[in-house]
């Protein structure tokens, strides 16, 4: 991590060529973006979207949905801008100690609550506190695992005692998983009325059909929101949204399945933006499990499968297969892998070193809902590994179940679209170190990759940190915990008089603010 106020993540030159509808924009901080003239407005946008979200408490949110809303209620000490690089949010500046074990973050002065409350270096304390205190189940914890202490020494001042050099933690800072909240409020309140920094605040909920949000006009980022609310309305099919666009009930919209864009883009009355993403689709396996213990199996999955075909039959092609890492800075080589092409000898070979010739079953979860290609995508692998005499049971589940089951890694397999971050760490770190809060999720960690992750924090240099990353990866893929597939994109489609709206290669929804409806 450079040493100054506004360290940067490193990745803007590679993701900018690939964010073609983005032009100039300046950092969130000034509460501007691309396309953002013109004052608020009395107008509600309506955004299309499949599912409801599960959970309003955003250090336990990772539905897809619910991260989208939360972002645009909560506010984060730092921030992403267009291009992934880290700016500045409620803290506006931050300073690394020469040693690398202290960050000190000046808040931003004059920022408010939802209910009115001021935000101070002791809400920001307590926040980071709960987040590390492991009785909170908190999906970030693992992120601040070099934080010793935190420290208020003024309202305006946060001072983090590390227990070494960590190159991740101003980019972990950004996620809504690491939003600060009021030190009065309770997850229980917040789960009925959340209490944030941000542009929007909750108006109104109806269960499984619409969640409203509500412009801030005490948002501390320059700029009001430029409509007055944004409606999140529940349309469990893409192609129906497509339907409510043309029709003038729904304004905005972000599709996964590449079919439903080009009928959107076929129609001639709305646009579509194509974003690559850094998301990507894996199958996971739960190393913990029946006869996943065996990596001898695993690599048998892993050597059976045909990822291109699994593109090209639930994604039409549209994407690249992946390897673990999807950051364009720290990327993994899909070609570094067991088996990079199908091999079904091989497959066998690994399934007899098992002593499992005969064949195996593995109880496979899916999400219907949250993402469009996920059903396509488990009943290709299902086809692809019968052939190898490995059969997956699926058990199809809507979105909330499919978290509640994946949380609890409750599953043999899961077929899964995970969120992608700028750093590796993000990504990785509480998944497959044997301390990370999610490693029962994934099911497989290993002395080499907890000193490997323990290198990728405490390495500055970024040349360093991509061969240690680089190592991570070959580790993961020797193991084979998870499967990882390819990763594709998303389509946002507009109806006409929508402007300001920035897609971005993270997912996130936050230019809801800079977005104007006519």
């Amino acid at each position: 991590m450079p040493r100054g106020a506004i360290p940067a993540v490193g990745i803007a030159a590679a993701l900018s060529i690939a964010l073609t509808s983005c032009s100039s924009s300046s950092s969130p901080s000034s509460g501007s973006a691309p396309g953002t003239g013109g004052a608020a407005s009395g107008k509600t946008l309506v955004v299309g979207v499949t599912s409801d979200p599960d959970t309003l408490f955003p250090w336990k949110a990772t539905q897809f949905q619910a991260v989208n809303v939360l972002q645009n209620l909560y506010g984060t000490l730092t921030e992403f801008d267009k291009d992934l690089n880290v700016v500045p949010g409620l803290a506006e500046s931050w300073q690394t100690s020469d040693d690398g074990k202290k960050l000190t973050l000046k808040l931003r002065q004059g920022v408010t609550f939802a209910d009115g409350s001021a935000f101070d270096s002791q809400d920001a304390k307590s926040s980071l506190e709960k987040i590390m205190d492991e009785k909170t189940a908190a999906v970030a914890r693992a992120s601040l695992s070099s934080v010793k202490s935190v420290e208020a020494p003024d309202a305006g001042t946060v001072v983090l005692e590390l227990t070494g050099p960590d190159a991740a933690l101003p980019a972990n800072l950004a996620t809504v998983n690491m939003a600060m909240l009021s030190s009065d409020d309770t997850e229980e309140k917040l789960n009925t009325t959340p209490n944030g920094t941000g542009p929007f605040k909750l108006g109104k909920r109806v269960a499984s059909q619409s969640i409203t949000l509500a412009r801030n006009d005490a948002y501390w980022g320059g700029e009001k929101p430029k409509v007055a609310a944004v409606e999140f309305r529940v349309i469990p099919d893409e192609s129906s949204i497509v339907s409510a666009m043309q029709s003038g009930n729904v304004q905005l919209a972000v599709f996964n399945d590449p079919l439903v864009a080009q009928t959107a883009q076929g129609g001639g009355t709305l646009t579509v933006t194509k974003t690559p993403q850094l998301n990507y689709h894996v199958l996971q396996l739960n190393a913990q499990h029946g006869d996943l213990k065996d990596v001898n199996v695993r690599l048998a999955i892993q050597c059976a499968i045909d990822r291109k075909q699994v593109l090209d039959t639930a994604a039409l092609g549209e994407g690249e297969v992946t390897g673990p890492i999807t950051a364009p800075a720290f990327k993994s080589d899909p070609n570094k892998r067991p088996c990079p092409a199908r091999d079904l000898a091989k497959a066998a070979e690994y399934l007899g070193k098992a002593g499992k010739s005969g064949g195996v079953t593995v109880k496979t979860i899916v999400s219907q809902g949250e993402y469009a290609t996920s059903v396509n995508e488990a009943q290709n692998l299902k086809a692809q590994l019968a052939e190898a005499k490995i059969n997956l049971e699926l058990e199809v589940l809507e979105s909330g179940a499919f978290v509640d089951r994946w949380v609890a890694a409750d599953f043999d397999a899961a077929v899964a679209l995970n969120g992608g971050r700028p750093d590796p760490d993000g990504s990785y770190g509480r998944y497959f170190t044997s301390k990370g809060n999610l490693n029962k999720v994934a099911g497989y960690s290993s002395p080499e990759l907890d000193k490997l992750f323990a290198e990728g924090k405490a390495t500055t240099d970024q040349a360093a940190r991509k061969a240690i990353y680089e190592q991570v990866s070959a580790k993961l893929e020797e193991n084979a915990p998870w499967i990882w597939l390819f990763s594709g994109y998303t389509y946002t489609a507009t109806t006409s008089g929508v402007q300001g709206f920035v897609p971005m290669a993270s997912g996130s929804l936050q230019y809801l603010r800079t977005t104007s409806v006519s």
